[in-house]
């Protein structure tokens, strides 16, 4: 094993749990490095939903060990003419299709060098008309924790594809953002952090759908059936409903404008 690399592989995905395929991939991987350590961070991915999965991978990742290799695989254009890629990051591996999908973590990253899977000998078939994911990625993560050098995937790449992700922006002195994510909860989480709202100090209120928001430090603050706002463990404004489904009970989705006013 490369000591450079974590024996840890996680595996994001948007193929849910009725099919096989999650298992074929990790049998791949455990088939050629039978010492990984397969994480699920999640296969719930809305299907084809590039946006998500890369404020997934780029949530979730700076959380692994450094050298941890990251399989992202949703991937609309697989068996088309997108390349296969890796990333090597100060943090780690990312291995999977340039599409955008890792447009946030190259964003935040200053040490990227990305390389296009060329090389033959390290899959199971560079024709895979429908599961890279199996054929492609699960093989290189494989070999990149044996020791393989991402230069010998293939030739070093300088335009990996970027996708627009949504920032905040401001409007006269409120700041506008939207819902990036919403989580099995029916938590509402924006694209507005913490920097974002260093200027209001404490005294803030969201607006979404036309309602006023008030903030909480945490969620048994609020009262039940009532929208809330509070900055997350993770540093990102979330709207929730205490012990209830935001999204369900308000109607809110991935989109909805969301600006934060004194």
């Amino acid at each position: 094993m490369n000591k450079n690399v974590s024996s840890i592989i996680t595996l994001i995905t948007d193929f849910g749990y009725k099919d096989p395929f999650i298992a074929e991939m990790k049998g791949v991987i455990l088939s050629i490095e039978a010492a990984a350590t397969i994480i699920d961070i999640t296969h719930d991915i809305e299907p084809f939903n590039i946006i998500e999965a890369a404020f997934v991978v780029g949530s979730s990742s700076k959380y692994f060990p450094p050298g941890t290799i990251h399989i992202v695989v949703v991937d609309p254009g697989v068996g088309s003419r997108r390349r296969a890629v890796i990333l090597e990051t100060g943090n780690g591996f990312y291995v999977g299709p340039d599409n955008g999908v890792f447009s946030e973590v190259i964003r935040a990253e200053r040490q990227i060098r990305c390389f296009h899977i060329t090389n033959e000998a390290i899959v199971i078939s560079a024709e895979s008309p429908t599961f890279q994911g199996r054929d492609v990625f699960a093989p290189v993560a494989a070999r990149l924790m044996q020791g393989i050098p991402p230069t010998d995937a293939g030739p070093e790449i300088s335009d990996p594809v970027l996708i627009e992700i949504p920032t905040p922006y401001m409007i006269d002195q409120d700041i506008v953002g939207e819902i990036v994510y919403v989580d099995r909860f029916g938590n509402a989480i924006t694209n507005i952090t913490t920097e974002h709202l260093q200027r209001f100090g404490k005294n803030y209120k969201a607006q979404l759908k036309g309602s006023d928001i008030e903030p909480v430090n945490h969620y048994a603050q609020a009262s039940p059936d009532t929208l809330r706002c509070l900055l997350n463990s993770s540093g990102r404004l979330e709207i929730f409903v205490f012990r209830g489904n935001a999204a369900g009970l308000f109607g809110l989705e991935k989109g909805d404008s969301v600006r934060v006013l004194r």
